[in-house]
């Protein structure tokens, strides 16, 4: 993916970008999922995010990925609508996707200082946390907003004839 919109980046531009922006002392905060059907509780998930820092980079699971965690008929929203909607939120800086089944290799390109995920995730289990915590950064698990989430959203629908 190369740089298609103000906010959406591909890897190499997004790791250049930020590269500049940490000359700068600015604080980047990374997060990321599959963010199929965004709902409440990601907005506040992602405002409590881009808190924690300067700047919020998302980094949304490909298609493929998201097919993979989540079963065949997911994602039901392609990655570049995806993308879209994320970029057009305001307390996010940058988006960008990743292929692969973890965000790993791309915590590891991107060296951000803060890595953020939500509150089903225990610290020691977040992928990409030792590499944060070993360059000195912070990792933290967030409150989960309860009663908000994307599987529910998708069985209350199914069970009513919306899908």
């Amino acid at each position: 993916m190369k740089r298609a919109s103000g906010k959406i980046w591909g890897r190499a531009a997004l790791r250049a970008e930020l590269a500049a922006q940490r000359r700068r002392r600015r604080r980047i905060v990374f997060t990321n999922g599959c963010f199929d059907l965004l709902h409440s509780g990601h907005v506040r998930y992602l405002r409590a995010a881009r808190a924690l820092g300067d700047i919020l980079v998302v980094a949304l699971n490909s298609d493929a990925s998201v097919r993979r965690l989540k079963g065949p008929e997911r994602p039901l929203v392609q990655l570049r609508d995806r993308c879209e909607v994320m970029a057009a939120l305001e307390m996010v800086d940058y988006v960008t996707s990743f292929g692969e089944t973890t965000p790993l290799r791309l915590i590891r390109e991107l060296a951000p200082d803060v890595l953020v995920k939500g509150g089903d995730w225990q610290v020691a289990d977040i992928v990409g946390a030792d590499d944060v915590l070993a360059r000195g950064g912070a990792v933290y698990s967030l409150p989960f907003a309860r009663g908000h989430s994307t599987t529910r959203l998708i069985e209350r629908a199914r069970a009513t004839g919306g899908l």
